[in-house]
């Protein structure tokens, strides 16, 4: 195990990798779209491929034993999401029935990743927290303790040698994680000074997470070297979207940042108003759309950080928002579910759930899949 000590001021790591990160490869992914992780794909985009109906209908719904913070996976037919029952259910997209459930040892806030027939997703237990799940059957491949819950959304690499996949996961033990996909040994441990809650995204041989801490950390991912520091400004407690060598964030200092990971410097800065920002950013080919604690959806130019529009809500929007083709559907705190026009922001259709719906919506072939405080899963798609 290689472990790195670091200040306690932390937050975004960059950590390089020797071989280019691929998104899942036709093994791992079924022949239907899907959507297999946390954001729909490694570098956390939040962008869905299809179209979705323009009056979508409920489909069906399933109710768990407590609030659905997790935001769901979907992969070969079945819906993987956790609940804070403790339990990580599969149901069937057709119909939401369930197929199994798995217990684990506290709360599941964390969204499945599903890759090679295996689920992994971490616990707010007090031992262990990141497991891998069989997908078929639900029964237990391994564990893995840490010394902190796992709130944060795994993600995977291809090891340095292209022999084996690695899981990456941030914990509260301030820690992030690289372990075996097939063994759930440890790899490395890379310590930050404080909690990490969002998820480390996955582009172009990189990895990037934010922390509870205030610094962009580069490191080399086959040693866990530090290559260079650039200052955050504030505490992460979401996860950013990664393109090119920019990566796109919110904090909790009301900011939102774009920042060149080459050059290790803010590009833009938007500040708003006097709100933080939890939830994790989509990007469109010129935009990025993200949630913010001040009930508005915000939309603004990827290049400079212009504003192009804002949508109101009547609750807070810590759902992340997913982009498909020319719309943007996102949860809010008011309890609906919102459908907005990318282009001018224009709401395009909602549905009351009636509790808060902080779970970010998992798309695939025109279904929205979202969790709710009511402690249901709902399922949304054109009429039968």
């Amino acid at each position: 195990m290689h472990r790195k000590s670091r200040p306690a001021i932390a937050a975004i790591a960059l950590l390089s990798l020797g071989v280019g990160a691929e998104l899942p490869a036709a093994g791992s992914e079924p022949s239907a779209v899907g959507w297999s992780m946390f954001r729909g794909n490694p570098a956390l985009t939040g962008v869905a491929s299809g179209a979705l109906p323009d009056k979508p209908t409920l489909l069906w719904s399933f109710k768990t034993g407590g609030p659905v913070k997790s935001s769901a996976a979907i992969m070969d037919g079945r819906v993987f999401v956790g609940s804070d029952d403790s339990k990580l259910y599969a149901l069937n997209l057709a119909d939401g029935k369930k197929l199994w459930e798995f217990t684990g040892d506290g709360s599941i806030e964390s969204s499945p990743l599903v890759l090679e027939g295996k689920v992994y997703f971490g616990s707010a237990g007090t031992g262990t927290n990141l497991f891998a799940i069989d997908a078929a059957t639900g029964k237990k491949v391994w564990s893995y303790g840490t010394e902190g819950e796992i709130k944060s959304s795994p993600n995977w690499v291809k090891s340095p040698d292209g022999r084996s996949h690695w899981i990456l996961v941030g914990g509260y033990d301030n820690r992030l994680h690289c372990v075996d996909a097939a063994t759930g040994k440890t790899n490395w441990i890379y310590e930050t000074g404080n909690y990490i809650n969002g998820s480390p995204a996955v582009f172009d041989g990189k990895t990037v997470f934010g922390g509870c801490d205030a610094i962009l950390h580069v490191l080399s991912l086959a040693k866990g070297d530090k290559v260079k520091e650039v200052e955050a400004g504030a505490y992460i407690a979401g996860s950013g979207a990664v393109d090119g060598n920019r990566i796109y964030i919110g904090h909790y200092e009301n900011e939102f940042l774009c920042v060149d990971l080459a050059e290790g410097k803010r590009v833009w800065t938007y500040k708003d108003r006097a709100f933080p920002y939890f939830s994790s950013p989509a990007l469109a080919k010129d935009r990025v759309v993200f949630g913010g604690r001040d009930k508005r959806l915000h939309c603004v130019k990827r290049d400079n950080g212009e504003v192009i529009w804002t949508f109101n809500t009547r609750g807070k929007v810590d759902s992340s928002p997913v982009v498909v083709g020319e719309k943007v559907v996102v949860g809010s705190d008011d309890g609906r579910l919102y459908i907005v026009s990318l282009k001018d922001g224009k709401e395009l259709w909602s549905y009351e759930i009636g509790q808060a719906v902080g779970s970010s919506p998992a798309v695939t072939d025109g279904r929205i899949i979202v969790g709710s405080e009511d402690g249901s899963v709902y399922c949304f798609g054109a009429k039968r």
